[in-house]
């Protein structure tokens, strides 16, 4: 009829419609764990060889500081001999690390 007074509407209680809604939630849910996860072992698997290739550039970083700081040592030992070369050439190195130091303190006081 024109009123639709004599239609049956199927509704479905309250109750299972929140039971859907919290399922429904659920799933979701889960389903955006899945992509987060997804999307950091992704980028975990990207990052591994450059990390990698980055540690090894430390490494003979390391290595050529230890050479450079060896040859300082060599050479000062020449002009002021073996034992005062060598430390010369430790103090000039503890005068390098305590520079940068106090370099990065005062790039860390500026993030404050």
């Amino acid at each position: 009829m024109a009123g639709g007074g004599d239609d049956e509407v199927d509704e479905k209680p309250i109750g299972e419609l929140f039971g859907q809604l919290i399922d429904e939630g659920k799933a979701y849910a889960r389903a955006e764990l899945g992509l987060a996860r997804a999307t950091a072992e992704a980028k975990a698997e990207a990052a591994k060889k450059p990390v990698l290739l980055g540690s090894a550039a430390l490494l003979f970083l390391s290595a050529g500081v230890v050479l450079l700081c060896i040859t300082l040592a060599i050479a000062l030992a020449i002009l002021v001999g073996p034992l005062a070369g060598a430390f010369l050439a430790t103090l000039i190195t503890f005068g390098i690390a305590y520079g940068l130091f106090l370099w990065a303190m005062q790039l860390a006081r500026k993030l404050k």
